[in-house]
């Protein structure tokens, strides 16, 4: 006999009856119920007893014709099956979607109350409504959005921020220095080949690990696998979002990794053909599902992608058709690169195995007002403007730098001494500043030409994680700090720091809260009119004077000359090979 469930019902349309039906039981009639239409129960006989007992599996005796469900209605899951695994125990079956999401809502809400460690006698209601928990919330929502969200380029005083300066660490130019990101530790590299570990609080040399000595033969770089350290110039250096490990690459093709806590050597990575050029980390803090994950740039134009969870090699990443200058890598499982002579910059989407290529590599003009002056009289002068004055046209022949400001948008500097701003939705520049950091002069033992001009170009860029400031730096003796618009359609010159010297490396980092007052060189110099405030108290206003916010710490590595090469020197009185520290604290 077939299955109820499958019969069609067109000709059994149901009568209600109020006589027994004798003919074969079904499941719907048994799921019909033991009450009648005028609510007395019905005593069920003896020759139905079997039929019920058979059908009561797939039925509800306790429903009547008026409020049985459909199958879309119909609770399927195993009887043996605890309902709490499919739904969490304060879920309520009629619950509609407004009192889930409102459900959910208090439950985010405590765990953020219980996240700040506060009692419920500790804190007022309102005030926990209207500061804490709408910025954790906006911070959540915009943190995860990847996008810009801190506009805090102004609210910082450039005019003469505190400084740390290393003294006496590395014999050649500096190539490269990192700091923790809790501002603990400072790390320096050098052409000679050492890595210097600074105290950022006092500024104190704490460890130094020194180059590996070896015998020059033919078999020079081959039997260097035993070898705890590098053997020649270190070009890159980069800190693991944890603090735990700093990776290191230079000239002997090896990718190191450096246990920092126990200052010693983890593992040296071979695989590349050439130096090793650019380093960097992914910045999302390590977890099971969040490996921590290294990228290396390199001259044989590839990189390669490194697990130090596991401390293996993951893939190599090809495209580029120059040597990797620059590599930089945010929160998101994507990179962008810098490919030097090539004039691309490369956004690499390492899950999907797929890259967008900027092209850059265009002209720039250059306008000089003093060109208007008359040489005869120096007295007369044209009409300033750019119909008078001369100008200069630079075609960027050289990619040298870049750096990330969200998942999205990224800047790039290159030899034509231009910033181009990008966004991953155009292929051309969403904006560029010709010769950011002026015209150089060099001397030329010619007989047409005496002085040649040539713009400084950029070596070193770096932002602050997800805001509208970022910073560039050549060897024209001082750090630019520069602005971007609300829109990010644009960007301009908020201030400059001086630096004496090649700027080859440059960091924006926040450290923790209490910096400011473990770090007695960072405390920021009192104002007047903080001053005023405190004399005010001491007289007995009421006044309190408005403590200041945690300040962001941009670190510079500098030397007397370039990273790669001796090209361009700068000697003299104040030029240093180190690294120097900059504190820039909050307006009050």
């Amino acid at each position: 006999m077939p299955d109820s469930f499958f019969a069609t019902s067109k000709n059994r349309k149901r009568k209600r009856s109020t006589t027994r039906d004798d003919g074969p039981s079904t499941s719907k009639k048994a799921a019909r119920g033991v009450k009648g239409k005028g609510g007395k129960a019905r005593q069920p006989e003896a020759g139905t007893k079997k039929r019920k007992a058979a059908d009561e599996e797939l039925s509800d005796a306790t429903q009547d014709d008026d409020e049985r469900e459909g199958i879309d209605e119909m609770d399927l899951r195993a009887p043996d099956v605890d309902p709490n695994a499919y739904e969490s125990g304060e879920e309520d079956e009629d619950e509609t979607p407004a009192e889930k999401r409102l459900r959910l809502a208090k439950l985010y809400l405590e765990s953020v109350k219980q996240g700040m460690s506060l009692a419920e006698g500790e804190f007022d209601a309102a005030e926990i409504d209207r500061e804490l928990i709408s910025a954790r919330l906006k911070q959540d929502v915009m943190e995860h959005s990847g996008k810009v969200h801190l506009f805090v380029a102004d609210s910082y005083d450039l005019t003469q921020p505190p400084s740390l300066r290393t003294k006496r660490g590395h014999r050649f130019s500096v190539t490269a220095a990192v700091a923790s990101h809790d501002g603990r530790w400072l790390y320096s590299s050098g052409k000679e080949g050492s890595i210097v570990k600074w105290d950022m609080h006092s500024g104190r040399q704490v460890h130094v690990f020194h180059k590996c000595r070896v015998d020059k033969g033919k078999g020079k770089y081959r039997e260097t696998a035993d070898l705890k350290g590098h053997l020649d110039e270190i070009w890159a250096l980069a800190i693991s979002p944890d603090g735990k490990y700093l990776a290191s690459g230079g000239k002997d093709r090896r990718v190191g990794v450096w246990d920092v806590e126990k200052n010693e050597w983890v593992k040296g990575f071979g695989g590349h053909r050439d130096c090793i050029s650019a380093l960097a980390f992914r910045k999302a803090a390590p977890s099971l599902q969040t490996p921590t994950q290294l990228y290396s740039g390199s001259y044989d134009r590839t990189l390669k992608l490194f697990d130090l969870s596991t401390m293996g090699y993951v893939e190599t990443l090809f495209g580029h058709q120059a040597p990797v200058l620059s590599i930089d890598a945010l929160r998101a499982e994507t990179a962008v690169s810098a490919g030097g002579r090539d004039k691309t910059v490369r956004f690499w989407k390492v899950p999907e195995e797929t890259q967008l290529v900027f092209r850059g590599g265009g002209g720039s003009k250059w306008y000089d007002d003093l060109d208007g002056m008359d040489e005869e009289d120096e007295g007369a002068r044209t009409k300033p403007g750019k119909e008078n004055a001369k100008s200069e046209r630079f075609v960027e022949g050289s990619i040298e730098c870049v750096a990330m400001i969200d998942e999205s948008t990224f800047v790039s500097g290159g030899d034509s001494g231009s910033i181009s701003l990008w966004s991953t939705q155009k292929k051309k520049p969403v904006f560029t500043q010709a010769v950011a950091h002026g015209m150089d002069l060099s001397q030329v033992e010619t007989e047409d030409v005496a002085v040649v001009r040539k713009p400084r170009w950029v070596t070193a860029l770096a932002s602050l994680r997800y805001s509208d400031l970022f910073a560039s730096g050549s060897w024209d003796g001082e750090v630019r700090l520069w602005k971007l618009d609300s829109k990010l359609k644009s960007f301009a010159l908020i201030g400059t720091i001086s630096v004496l010297g090649v700027v080859n490396s440059l960091q924006f980092l926040t450290p923790a809260k209490d910096f400011a007052s473990a770090a007695s060189w960072a405390s920021p110099p009192a104002s007047p009119a903080e001053d005023s405030e405190t004399s005010a108290q001491v007289n007995g206003n009421a006044k309190q004077v408005k403590s200041r916010g945690p300040p962001v710490l941009l670190v510079a590595g500098v030397g007397q000359e370039t990273r790669f090469g001796r090209w361009i020197q700068r000697k003299g009185e104040g030029h240093v090979n180190g690294a120097v520290v900059f504190a820039l604290h909050p307006r009050t």
